[in-house]
């Protein structure tokens, strides 16, 4: 009975249409919408994404929107003699053809702010993204840990020691 019990479940969990994490509108394609989990209390959650433009003209990462915050804003980070800068674009971000832009802790990421609950591990939430061509989709972000994907790299990455930050 156990057994048979574990196979359902498996079977389940792999075919079930939540773990479908990639997405396309018009000639983008977006992969792995994720967040860092936050702790109780935060204003503030991370979100990251990596989106291609498969097509032959630019297209540009306007703003989006959840329920699960205030407010939705593409964000830029970047080191400027030693000390790390965050700045909020407020014309969103270009995608050129045959380009692929990923965001991640320490460059390119999605700012909630005004959070209305705790992101926690293991869990999701929807989220729309606009685009200024191709238009909305809407995505699942799979909440990850507190510390995944840390600055500089993919999930597993390092910090980067000694560095400041100024918003």
């Amino acid at each position: 009975m156990f057994r048979f019990a574990f196979i359902a479940v498996l079977v389940a969990t792999l075919l079930s249409p939540a773990m479908a994490h990639d997405y396309t509108v018009g000639a983008l394609k977006i992969g792995h919408p994720w967040a860092r989990a936050t702790p109780k209390g935060a204003a503030v959650g991370g979100g990251y994404i990596t989106i291609t433009n498969t097509g032959s003209a630019p297209d540009r990462l306007v703003g989006g929107g959840t329920a699960i915050a205030g407010r939705f804003e593409v964000h830029e980070m970047s080191m400027d003699n030693g000390v790390m800068k965050m700045r909020m674009l407020p014309k969103g971000l270009d995608i050129k053809p045959g380009e692929t832009v990923t965001f991640k802790p320490g460059g390119f990421h999605i700012m909630f702010t005004g959070l209305k609950r705790q992101l926690v591990q293991g869990e999701r939430f929807k989220a729309t993204l606009q685009f200024e061509k191709a238009g909305t989709v809407e995505v699942d972000f799979a909440i990850e840990g507190i510390g995944g994907a840390k600055a500089g790299g993919a999930h597993g990455g390092h910090e980067m020691p000694g560095t400041k930050m100024k918003h």
